[in-house]
C-alpha cells in the first residue's frame, strides 16, 4: 500500500483508511466519507478542496460503497489532471461499479489479505472482569476507526461463541456504540460502556 492516486477495494472501508494513516508521515489528509452513496455535493467539496493552494502534499481519500456514473464523470477531469501536490485515491467495494474512464486512470488495488483481522486479543466465551480491564487498559488510546472495527468483531465473536444472553436492547447497544464513535464519543468511554454491559449479559 501507498499514498499515492489509486483506486483501493476493499471489504472494509474504515479498515483501508486505518491502514493508509498507518502509513502517512507529513502528508495533509482529505478525507470525504459517505458510506451509502457518494453524492454530488461530496464531490463539488473534493474538488473544491484539490484546488486550494498549498505546499505541503495532500491526499485527498474519497470513499464510499457507491459511486455513481454522475458523480465518477465529475471527478475524472481532476482525476487526468490533479492541481499540484494532490493525489486522489479513491476507496470502494466494488470494482464492477467504477467506470472503465475511471479504471483506466488510476492504478487499481485489491486488499484481501492485507485487511485479514488481527486476533481480538479477547477470549469472550470466558470473559471476566479481570480481562476486561486488561482489554481496556491496552486499546484506551487507539483511533475511532479501530475501536468501530473491534466492535464489529467483537459482536461477531459474541453471536458465533453463544455465551451471552442477548437480546434486542444488547443488539442495539453494538449499533449505539458505532454511531457515538462516528460522532465523536471518547473511544474509552465508549469501549467500557459496551464491554462491561456486555460482561453482564454473559450466561453463567
Amino acid at each position: 500500500m501507498r499514498l499515492s492516486s489509486q483506486l483501493l477495494i476493499t471489504s472494509n472501508i474504515d479498515i483501508a483508511i486505518e491502514k493508509l494513516e498507518e502509513i502517512k508521515e507529513n502528508e495533509q489528509f482529505i478525507k470525504i466519507v459517505n458510506y451509502d452513496n457518494f453524492l454530488v455535493e461530496d464531490t463539488k467539496f473534493a474538488i473544491e478542496k484539490a484546488y486550494i493552494t498549498s505546499e505541503n502534499r495532500a491526499i485527498i481519500i474519497l470513499a464510499s460503497n457507491n459511486f455513481s456514473d454522475i458523480v465518477q464523470n465529475r471527478l475524472l477531469k481532476i482525476i487526468e489532471e490533479p492541481p499540484p501536490n494532490k493525489e486522489f485515491i479513491i476507496i470502494t467495494t466494488s470494482k464492477s461499479s467504477i467506470l472503465p474512464t475511471i479504471k483506466s486512470r488510476l492504478p487499481i488495488y485489491t486488499l484481501k489479505n492485507q485487511l485479514e483481522e488481527e486476533e481480538l486479543g479477547l477470549d469472550l466465551k470466558n470473559l471476566n472482569l479481570e480481562m476486561v480491564y486488561i482489554f481496556l487498559q491496552e486499546n484506551k488510546r487507539i483511533n475511532s476507526i479501530k475501536a468501530k472495527n473491534i466492535i464489529q468483531r467483537v459482536i461477531k465473536e459474541v453471536i458465533f461463541s453463544k455465551s451471552y444472553n442477548l437480546d434486542i436492547t444488547t443488539l442495539k447497544l453494538f449499533d449505539n456504540s458505532y454511531q457515538a464513535l462516528d460522532k465523536g464519543s471518547p473511544v474509552p468511554f465508549i469501549l467500557s460502556t459496551l464491554m462491561l454491559k456486555l460482561l453482564a449479559k454473559k450466561k453463567r
